[in-house]
């Protein structure tokens, strides 16, 4: 019984790593995604994925087999601050040969590190929305 148990639970194991794989590879396949860390709290890093909107950025943990992102970011209300090479304490911590994005949100200041070329995509999509107050941002 205990090695039945214990097959079960290796079972188990490996589906759930399957579904996580199988997960990246739909949302890396989707146009408008990229690689990229978030940090909102200083010092802590989560990896994870981003995929452009209509309206919105989502952001999708890496290690996750739920669909629905944790965060969003109406491009309405993000504001670039420009960006930066990561520092020594960062390095361990995103992927490399990343910039780290500094992005204020609604008032909360957020990192993202991500791939130079994702980072003038994500430029290009903040500034190519309507003004505010003319079209439909709001």
């Amino acid at each position: 019984m205990p090695l039945l148990i214990l097959a079960a639970a290796l079972l188990l194991v490996l589906m759930m790593l399957g579904a996580m794989g199988v997960r990246r590879f739909q949302l890396r396949r989707t146009l408008g995604t990229f690689d990229a860390s978030i940090s909102t709290v200083p010092g802590r890093w989560t990896m994870g994925v981003c995929r452009y909107g209509e309206g919105e950025l989502a952001f999708l943990r890496l290690f996750s087999v739920s669909p629905i992102p944790v965060r969003r970011f109406v491009r309405s209300s993000v504001e670039l601050q420009g960006w930066r090479k990561p520092e020594e304490a960062e390095h361990g911590k995103v992927q490399p040969g990343c910039v780290i994005v500094k992005m204020e949100y609604e008032g909360q200041s957020v990192l993202v590190a991500m791939d130079y070329g994702a980072y003038n995509g994500l430029s290009a999509w903040v500034e190519a929305g309507p003004a505010v107050g003319i079209g439909v941002w709001r």
